[in-house]
């Protein structure tokens, strides 16, 4: 059922002893008479593949002289029969039947066009067209150019004649003529040039735009999603961001497209039928793992958890089993788990943060802004806002200085005085020097009853080592204490000593070691299947507390070609409390440090309530490192900006203020 060369990723296979005639029989049988036999009718066709299906549906007809889809159709209901009957068809007469769904009546569905459109190959494009033909005696492309609009319409209409390269050899010199092409057609140019980005994404192969993708990152320093989105509007950027998503990984397309059906409150059901039916001969598999490795789930589960019935039982029998039963990576799909966070880890991005000194700086004539504002009557929340969120940290102790020697008073006290809070905790934060600011946060997670793990867990397990260092300094000169001391008492076990051993800032800084990487991969490999939970966190902590991240990211691509997991997998596995949640941490902050921060603020917002502890710290300490890459991350991961996000979720002078750090909308 595999292409010839190729390993078969499907979770339906041919059905061994395959006999037409004997299935058609049983599937009269199950219809026959009152009612019908749901079980057997879904345990039958979910075992056999479509080719096999096709076959019984022809002996149907020979047998009995009747039509089988129609049988189907009469005796089942709702999204069970929906599910049996797209089952029954051939493909490319699927596809056809959703695209003219999408297109009948008023309104177009054009979520459906862009899913089929964007991830079908040629020779899938080409026996839809004549599908369609063939079932409704109608000419697809007029059909949708009848229904759509604009660029949208141009670049399905390209789509539709599945004409895209299929060559293998790449040419370096068209590489990066067309990487330059999109970035002159987008970013360099007063408007956009949207021709060009149809003809580059509409036309050459994927392994040629894979290879666009990364010279486009390397000489604009972003990726091209979040071009496209700056870039385009509406369906057409939906669809162009489709076709990327599809060149980079079909398998991941599909599993964002089936969690997003089932998250929330309700279930996008033909979405979910129609990726469950297309996909279930081709890369179920692979989409399974980057599905399990995305979301931390299984798909398998997440079906069970969202739907009911005789439609749980097929779609579970699609699925083909459970991820999370198995703890195993697929070889294949491993390696996709890779490549999810490789390019953005490895490229060569500049950090940048929303808070840029600010040009003209008066330090005198901002300290007299600030003195105005919090004197007599009432405060300008508004112009104390406007002064601090616009200037660099540099520039705020400046201000501190200049207000002390204008006025004989202290800054930080008058705001303590005049502020309350949230707004005044953010504000005073912002106040305090980046390590000034860790310290006092790691100081209140340790002190009173309790210790606030998370926040010890976020802080020692991101900052570099001079950012560790000078939190030690700061933690000493605030505290007449050593932060080891306090972390060493108030911790204890394996989670201790991972933070004393980030506490000393002493992680190599050089560059990946190869040979050193493959033997530190096998060290956690080895001790990852050993059942000594003693060595395993020892040795975790002696190589991700100590190597540097260039050379921690080669030795997390090492372990997944030597055990087909993803080291956060393994470590979700073994471990448990704390410690795991550590180590968890640093994987992640060396895998892409902007998305585990997007992932941070996200949590904080979602849901009833807002941490907004968790929001401040982490709006602070990253205004002026990497917010702006925070923001491309979470646009990425949640398809919402962070800017929309803190509007809807706050309110007052302290949305404003947040707002003002996060530097604009996306």
């Amino acid at each position: 059922m595999a292409p010839k060369g190729k390993v078969y990723r499907g979770s339906v296979k041919d059905f061994p002893g395959f006999d037409a005639s004997q299935d058609a029989e049983a599937l009269y049988n199950a219809m026959k008479g009152f009612g019908s036999d749901k079980e057997a009718i879904l345990d039958l066709i979910t075992s056999r593949s479509n080719k096999q299906r096709v076959e019984i549906c022809q002996a149907y007809k020979s047998l009995y002289g009747k039509d089988l889809i129609a049988d189907l159709k009469y005796e089942l209901t709702g999204k069970f029969e929906r599910l049996i009957v797209s089952l029954m068809r051939a493909p490319a007469y699927s596809d056809a039947k959703e695209i003219k769904d999408a297109i009948a009546g008023i309104g177009t569905d054009e979520k459906c066009l862009i899913e089929i459109l964007a991830s079908r190959t040629n020779e899938e494009i080409h026996n839809l067209v004549a599908a369609y033909k063939d079932a409704y005696e109608r000419d697809l492309e007029a059909d949708i150019v009848g229904d759509t609009s604009g660029h949208f319409k141009k670049m399905l209409v390209v789509l539709l004649q599945g004409t895209r390269e299929e060559d293998d050899v790449v040419s370096e010199d068209l590489v990066e003529q067309d990487a330059r092409e999109l970035l002159e057609a987008g970013e360099l140019k007063w408007g956009t040039d949207e021709a060009q980005f149809i003809y580059i994404l509409g036309r050459r192969s994927k392994q040629h735009l894979r290879l666009v993708f990364d010279e486009y990152l390397k000489i604009s320093g972003k990726p091209i999603e979040r071009s496209i989105r700056a870039e385009l509007s509406g369906d057409f950027e939906k669809l162009m961001l489709a076709v990327v998503k599809c060149v980079r990984s079909t398998a991941e397309y599909f599993a964002e497209r089936l969690y997003k059906a089932m998250k929330g409150l309700g279930t996008r059901d033909n979405t979910l039928i129609r990726i469950m039916v297309s996909r279930s001969e081709i890369d179920m598999l692979d989409i399974r793992e980057v599905f399990r490795t995305k979301y931390e789930k299984s798909l398998y589960n997440m079906i069970k958890e969202d739907t009911s019935g005789e439609y749980k039982k097929a779609l579970l029998k699609l699925c083909g089993g459970d991820d999370d039963a198995a703890g195993e990576f697929f070889p294949e799909a491993a390696q996709v788990a890779y490549r999810m966070w490789e390019l953005s880890a490895v490229a060569k991005v500049e950090l940048r943060g929303t808070i840029q000194p600010a040009g003209s700086f008066n330090d005198d004539g901002d300290a007299q802004v600030l003195r105005k504002a919090m004197k007599g009557l009432g405060t300008d929340e508004g112009a104390i806002i406007d002064v601090l969120t616009q200037r660099s940290n540099a520039q705020r102790q400046q201000i501190l200085k200049a207000y002390k020697a204008h006025y004989g008073r202290d800054l930080m006290a008058d705001l303590k005085s005049e502020l309350s809070g949230s707004l005044a905790k953010l504000i005073l934060g912002l106040m305090l020097t980046p390590a000034q600011y860790d310290a006092k946060q790691l100081r209140k997670a340790v002190e009173g009853a309790g210790t606030d793990e998370s926040v010890l867990i976020e802080i020692m397990a991101t900052r570099n080592n001079q950012e560790i260092r000078a939190i030690n300094e700061a933690y000493q000169q605030a505290y007449n204490k050593r932060l080891e001391d306090d972390l060493s008492s108030d911790t204890s076990g394996h989670f201790k000593r991972i933070l004393v051993s980030l506490a000393l800032g002493n992680r190599d800084e050089g560059p990946e070691n190869l040979t050193q990487a493959h033997e530190d991969a096998k060290k956690l490999a080895d001790v990852s299947s050993n059942d000594s939970s003693d060595s395993l966190e020892t040795r975790f902590l002696s190589i991700l507390c100590t190597r540097s991240y260039p050379h921690l990211r080669r030795v997390f691509q090492e372990f997944i070609k030597m055990t087909n997991h993803d080291v956060e997998h393994a470590i979700r596995k073994r471990m448990s409390g704390d410690v795991r949640e550590a180590f968890i941490a640093i994987v992640r902050s060396v895998k892409n440090k902007p998305a585990f921060f997007a992932d941070k603020l996200y949590k904080s917002m979602k849901g009833a309530g807002t941490d907004e502890r968790t929001l401040t710290r982490i709006m602070i300490s990253r205004s002026e490192i990497d917010l702006l890459n925070i923001r491309g991350e979470f646009i990425d991961l949640f398809d919402k900006s962070l800017h929309h996000m803190i509007e809807k979720d706050t309110s007052g002078d302290y949305r404003k203020a947040l707002l003002a750090l996060c530097g604009g909308e996306d």
